[in-house]
């Protein structure tokens, strides 16, 4: 694998339907631009962890930051919604604490968080709710 310098860890949404599957973000938007998908990991509605691209691998969340970081994001947060269920709050607590396991300098912050973006993507705020990890 190749090694990154690993600074953030980036929580996302879909901004889609919370029930889609990983086929469906992946032919929705990711497959059709670019190399790899834009998240490393993806929890569904049912709290399962899916590893949809290595964490070698540049993936496509958060224009000028990719290199330095690792994008995890739920399926759903529709109309800016922040539509977690239970067992994707879960997944999301599990899959970040294993990455900031392995990643200790990382920094865990929402999208909206990082400088100059205009999104409210994951409808929530990340670093506040995962500061405990």
């Amino acid at each position: 694998m190749r090694q990154r310098n690993i600074k953030y860890i980036a929580v996302h949404c879909t901004a889609g339907n919370q029930k889609a599957t990983v086929m469906d973000v992946l032919a929705e938007f990711h497959m059709k631009r670019w190399k790899h998908p834009g998240y490393h990991y993806l929890v569904t509605y049912d709290g399962k962890i899916h590893n949809l691209t290595a964490d070698g691998d540049v993936a496509n969340g958060v224009y000028g930051f990719n290199q330095y970081c690792i994008h995890v994001a739920y399926t759903g947060g529709m109309r800016g919604e922040d539509t977690r269920t239970k067992e994707q709050k879960h997944g999301l607590r599990t899959i970040l604490g294993i990455l900031h396991k392995r990643y200790p300098q990382a920094v865990i912050q929402g999208h909206c968080e990082f400088p100059g973006v205009k999104k409210t993507c994951p409808n929530f705020i990340a670093s506040k709710e995962y500061a405990d990890l």
